[in-house]
């Protein structure tokens, strides 16, 4: 029996039955954020690996809701406290647009399912600029008699805690121009109408390999692990920390599943079993390698533990960068 027959066995046993209850609607998989994005991305690969290894038995849709900078997505699963056929993939807006929106809503409002993976942020400049390294980049900066431009999704969210970062870190000064998603600007740094952009590796793959852009530094403590080339010159793991490059600004965000806050311990054990089964999948580890994501399974009192460690520390870099609305 070849390999793909094992996987799909594997996979498919147990699948009716697992748990006691399993969805007899079509699922929404919603998405905070606009389309060309990570987290689309992300929920297009989660759906294809669900359909094609029949894990379950009902359609699966993508919903993208980044209204609002995302609210529309929060408060639509908030307002669906029972509807266990919504599953939202959250990333750190769900911590940050309530310190910056104040919106009526909380983490704890939902009800956690798991982490599938954590996504790392790079700093990307246009490659026909002659800054080939952050020194040279951050130069230019400080003598530019403009304030270079940085592109992000949303506002007073991670992109933009980071570029702040960057700023109480080199002394440089830039403005900071939101967007809709990550693929809006990388469409932007294309075109040159900003200078640079902290995209995570998904959202900048393609113009990245079509020598387009150029990635400058990787904003954690280590290289990302992957050593296959995804340009002609470069792998993931050649990127180097902003660390190594002397600034020592570091951010990961966790790309976790939330179902709506009422649903049962039944409902939430179904979507447990079915996305760790995901994270098996050959889609879900090329995925990761792919989009240089961080893979993991985290549930219950280790995801619960994790949260709330990471809601600390994402309020504490939006206090220090002044964004939490009085």
């Amino acid at each position: 029996m070849n390999t793909a027959a094992v996987v799909a066995l594997t996979l498919a046993a147990g699948i009716t039955g697992a748990s006691a209850w399993e969805p007899t609607k079509t699922v929404e998989i919603v998405v905070a954020a606009g389309a060309g994005g990570a987290s689309d991305q992300m929920a297009r690969m989660l759906q294809s690996a669900i359909q094609k290894h029949k894990l379950m038995n009902v359609p699966v849709v993508v919903s993208l809701k980044g209204g609002a900078s995302g609210a529309e997505a929060l408060m639509y699963m908030k307002g669906s406290p029972s509807e266990a056929d919504k599953v939202l993939i959250a990333y750190s807006l769900i911590y940050q647009l309530p310190l910056s929106a104040k919106i009526p809503f909380n983490w704890r409002d939902l009800t956690p399912v798991n982490i599938m993976a954590f996504d790392e942020f790079i700093l990307w400049d246009n490659a026909e600029t002659p800054y080939k390294t952050v020194k040279e980049f951050i130069d230019a900066a400080k003598k530019s008699p403009t304030p270079f431009k940085f592109g992000g999704t949303g506002s007073k969210r991670e992109d933009q805690i980071l570029m702040v970062g960057l700023e109480k870190q080199t002394g440089a000064k830039f403005s900071y121009l939101p967007y809709k998603s990550g693929g809006e600007a990388a469409t932007q740094l294309v075109g040159k109408h900003i200078d640079a952009n902290v995209n995570n590796p998904s959202e900048n793959l393609e113009v990245w390999r079509a020598g387009q852009v150029r990635a400058l530094c990787v904003f954690d403590d280590e290289r990302i692990a992957y050593t296959t080339k995804v340009t002609d010159k470069q792998s993931w793991h050649d990127v180097p920390t902003c660390k190594e490059e002397g600034v020592d600004v570091q951010y990961k965000m966790l790309r976790a599943m939330f179902l709506p806050g009422k649903v049962t311990p039944d409902q939430v054990k179904f979507y447990e079993d079915m996305f760790r089964k995901v994270s098996q999948t050959p889609e879900y580890k090329e995925y990761m390698e792919k989009q240089a994501l961080k893979p993991v399974y985290m549930t219950g009192k280790e995801m619960m533990d994790f949260l709330e460690k990471d809601d600390k520390a994402n309020a504490d870099l939006m206090k220090a960068a002044g964004f939490v609305k009085q």
